[in-house]
């Protein structure tokens, strides 16, 4: 490895330990610290008027669990499928409590790795026979270590259990990622979609954000990096649209993500914490305004770090 890799890499490591340090003390003086730094300003949670400070409201005084089993990639299977919509549920091919528990031979020739605790913790597969099982589980055995509810305070992963789950790799036909389509719905409303192409593992890609009618928006930033012009409207809003109204009715605010696989709608994952509740990208009045709070929920708080 490079030195600079080695640097990098223990930089990142004692970040991370800083933070995991701060959030064992305060969850909400990490959220604080955090927003100032993002912001260049301290949050009012007495008083929270924009998406940021209203989403780390929420991380840290509306506890509901039911955030904690639809944040969980495996659990939300059972929530999804109590409301009648087990039909946009990816395929699951195994489901595994360690990366040494992986066997390949038995999994098809495309699919996806992901740890079910935690975000951007994917493995891609595009073709078994050059696929590297040790890289993986490298990865996967880092990942799965990880307390996300430390990392940066996103409190409902606290009580998820850390698993790693193999689901189909969904192929829109050009052999790579498809479109992603997250629906933001606020009170139980979908309101805007981000929809997000050319996209890497990493999430780097193409994005523009329309609103439930497919008209364009500026929530979106004009300086935002990757900002494309609208693309064409997605002949299957309508049921991704309703599928979001039934998924979201029990929150505040959830995102939503979903993928359109030659007419067929799945359901990628649902997020209370986009970015860990820093969204410098999306105009945070705009957003902030459609978010109505409700009365404070800590009955889980029996889970938070450090607790």
């Amino acid at each position: 490895m490079a030195r600079h890799e080695v640097l990098r890499t223990a930089y990142h490591g004692l970040h991370a330990n800083a933070l995991s340090a701060v959030c064992r003390v305060s969850p909400e003086l990490l959220a604080r610290l955090r927003y100032r730094a993002a912001w260049g300003r301290w949050p009012d949670f007495e008083n929270p008027t924009t998406f940021d400070e209203k989403l780390l409201w929420l991380n840290l005084r509306w506890r509901h669990p039911l955030k904690t089993e639809c944040g969980d990639k495996f659990t939300v299977r059972g929530y999804v499928e109590r409301l009648g919509l087990g039909h946009l549920l990816p395929r699951l091919h195994a489901v595994y409590e360690s990366p040494e528990s992986i066997e390949l031979a038995a999994l098809p020739d495309r699919f996806v790795l992901k740890c079910t605790h935690g975000c951007k913790c994917n493995v891609f597969c595009l073709d078994r026979m050059e696929f590297d099982l040790a890289v993986a589980r490298r990865d996967l055995s880092r990942w799965i270590r990880t307390d996300y509810a430390r990392l940066l305070g996103e409190l409902h992963y606290a009580g998820m259990t850390p698993r790693i789950i193999c689901e189909e790799f969904l192929d829109e036909g050009a052999g790579r990622l498809p479109t992603d389509y997250k629906v933001f719905c606020f009170n139980g409303r979908p309101l805007w979609i981000l929809c997000y192409t050319d996209r890497s593992p990493n999430d780097k890609g193409r994005r523009v954000v329309v609103d439930a009618n497919w008209n364009p928006t500026t929530v979106l930033r004009a300086e935002t990096p990757g900002r494309t012009p609208p693309v064409g409207r997605l002949p299957e809003l309508p049921e991704l649209l309703r599928a979001s109204e039934v998924l979201s009715a029990p929150f505040p605010f959830v995102r939503v993500d979903f993928y359109c696989i030659n007419g067929r709608v799945v359901l990628g994952e649902m997020t209370f914490t986009p970015n860990a509740c820093i969204n410098r990208d999306y105009d945070q009045h705009a957003m902030g305004r459609r978010l109505e709070l409700p009365q404070p929920w800590l009955a889980s708080a029996q889970h938070a770090p450090g607790r």
